[in-house]
């Protein structure tokens, strides 16, 4: 699950798509103020998980290889809180597929590697109930605004 780079992938976030690269906004300000509260958006994708799980098998991993379907609900929240002090991403796989949910230390969004239609309509709406958003990000990089 390291080979990450030409696989199909949506972004669950707390924004509604990305920031491009030369905005306006304060974006930095603004990140490191959601930052401070990481543990009410780490509830949330746990939640989301949670939900997710009554409709799909989960399996949890730190390695992207070895995985577990042996945990409690309550347990997701802590995988979270555990990741924020790990180098190594938390994965959830779904349905023992190639869909993988991936969370990072310290982000404020998760990513998700190729889910079917299914699963991705699946999410949005989940994720809607917890006020977060999915998108995928524009294939080529935002380009400089023109002087």
């Amino acid at each position: 699950m390291t080979d990450t780079e030409d696989r199909p992938y949506w972004i669950i976030d707390i924004l509604p798509e990305q920031v491009p690269m030369y905005s306006p906004g304060r974006y930095f300000t603004v990140a490191r103020y959601f930052r401070s509260r990481l543990d009410e958006y780490l509830r949330k994708f746990a939640s989301l998980l949670n939900k997710l799980n009554c409709y799909c098998h989960l399996e949890v991993g730190w390695d992207g290889e070895n995985y577990t379907d042996n945990f409690a609900p309550e347990a997701l929240e802590r995988f979270f809180q555990e990741a924020n002090s790990s180098p190594d991403p938390l994965y959830i796989r779904v349905n023992s597929s190639d869909a993988v949910f991936v969370y990072a230390n310290g982000d404020h969004y998760m990513t998700l590697y190729e889910p079917d239609s299914e699963l991705l309509n699946l999410v949005r709406s989940l994720a809607s109930a917890e006020g977060l958003f999915v998108w995928s990000p524009p294939s080529t990089p935002t380009d400089p605004p023109s002087l």
